[in-house]
């Protein structure tokens, strides 16, 4: 048994991050973590989807660009399970590099499955440690299809499809969102014939219209079939393969594929945690309600990341670990505008967003004047042979203040920090035109789109 100023239950980005900061605050401070340091993001998610990512990128550039940049191959043969191992090399070295921030800022690791006792009471492995401040960073997992039982081998969540070592002949990816439309890119770029379904009318279904359209179009022109509005009425396990029956307009039809994956969203990890015994409000969803500061209904227990249901990005988890951690300290800390925090999805193209979409601007009641510029004018684009996508950006007409830049196109997830910094800091369209961007690059367009969005556009 331990005294702490502060014990953080969970160890990813969120739960680490708030730790590290909690300590460098002057709390003595512990994390509690089940399985390994870094959460999903290091182990099962993020860094080694990125790391995919990037093998399919090369192997989409050997495949379909080799003429273009002068070489050529006999015979061009991929290998996934190369892709995979160096997908989980990336991963553990980030998860020791973790370890060593640990002892770096003098953190205590308690290795176990956290649960609240009390109020300033965590139970692991049978002992009871006590802190004045609790953060709760337990994220969440995989949301599954009611009826549908997950078994790993045909039916699968990512956590599953990042254990595949070989590239499977077809499959079925139920979910157009971030992690539907990854894996599927990283499946095709290896071979897998691969049929996306989503219930909503654009893949990638929160983003700006313009930019799902781009990224369907683009798909289905790499021969990754989308079915869009489309509802899955029932799916079946056959032993080594899955029938999916869905549905659209009234018109039912069968696809099957040796996989299936399910990526439809999360649920919370707020279930035997010890909630009740502290007291903890979580939403009729199981999310903790938490205010702009993190902190529970609960005086002294916090919560970040995932399971608070606000924004489920790494992050987004790490900002909100470092205001918890500033709140328990009694430091000024910042409120996060959820809706202007970056987006990002690392397909290819990739997708960047911050800000509202246009829809949601007119929603809100703002008159609104969008500028959009294209890569295929753009000199390092055409230097690169990737010239697809574009930069849209999104202003309301009365001050040219800024609401939302949206990007699709190559590398664009590299692009987003500045215009999501120009938005926080109320910036004009005058401005972001007026600031000077390097050349060549791709952050010319962003410039481009903003002398749009004011009517001078200068190279279009």
């Amino acid at each position: 048994m331990a005294n702490y100023d502060t014990i953080v239950i969970g160890g990813g980005p969120g739960g680490y991050v708030a730790a590290i900061k909690a300590s460098q605050l002057g709390q003595k401070t512990a994390v509690v973590e089940e399985t390994h340091l870094g959460g999903i993001c290091l182990n099962w998610g993020c860094i080694p989807t990125k790391s995919l990512l990037r093998n399919a990128e090369v192997v989409n550039l050997l495949k379909h660009d080799s003429k273009t940049f002068g070489f050529s191959f006999d015979n061009l043969q991929v290998d996934y399970s190369v892709a995979h191992k160096r997908s989980r090399q990336v991963s553990e070295r980030l998860v020791k590099g973790i370890a060593f921030l640990m002892k770096k800022n003098k953190i205590d690791v308690l290795e176990g499955r956290g649960k609240l006792k009390s109020a300033t009471q965590v139970e692991v492995k049978g002992e009871v440690h006590t802190a004045k401040n609790i953060i709760i960073a337990t994220g969440a997992r995989a949301r599954q299809i009611p009826g549908v039982a997950i078994n790993g081998t045909t039916l699968l969540t990512y956590h599953h499809a990042l254990q595949l070592t070989e590239a499977p002949k077809s499959m079925i990816v139920i979910g157009a969102g971030a992690i539907g439309m990854e894996f599927s890119y990283v499946f095709k770029s290896y071979g897998t014939e691969v049929t996306v379904v989503e219930m909503l009318p654009n893949v990638l279904p929160l983003e700006d219209i313009e930019v799902s359209k781009e990224v369907e179009k683009l798909f289905t022109k790499a021969g990754i079939k989308t079915r869009v509005g489309t509802k899955v009425d029932k799916v079946e396990d056959n032993g080594t393969s899955v029938t999916v029956t869905i549905s659209k307009d009234g018109k039912s039809e069968t696809l099957t594929a040796d996989k299936v994956l399910v990526s439809i969203g999360i649920v919370p990890n707020s279930n035997d945690i010890g909630l009740d015994a502290a007291g903890v409000v979580v939403d009729q969803r199981g999310y903790i309600t938490v205010n702009d500061k993190m902190q529970t209904n609960v005086p002294g227990i916090y919560a970040i990341g995932d399971v608070t249901g606000k924004l489920a990005l790494a992050h987004v988890a790490s900002a909100q670990g470092i205001i918890a951690a500033e709140a328990i300290a009694g430091h000024q800390t910042r409120v996060l505008k959820y809706v202007n925090m970056p987006r990002c999805t690392y397909t290819h193209p990739e997708v960047a967003s911050v800000g509202l979409t246009e829809a949601q601007a007119k929603e809100q009641g703002y008159d609104v004047k969008v500028g959009k510029f294209g890569f295929m004018a753009n000199g390092k684009a055409l230097g690169m042979n990737d010239t697809s996508g574009f930069v849209k950006i999104v202003a309301e007409s009365k001050y040219n203040e800024i609401l939302g830049v949206h990007m699709v196109g190559g590398h664009v997830t590299e692009l987003l920090a500045g215009p999501t910094g120009m938005i926080h800091l109320e910036a004009t369209l005058e401005e972001l035109a007026n600031t000077v961007h390097p050349h060549p690059t791709l952050s010319e367009v962003i410039m481009e789109a903003a002398h749009a969005a004011l009517g001078e556009p200068l190279h279009m």
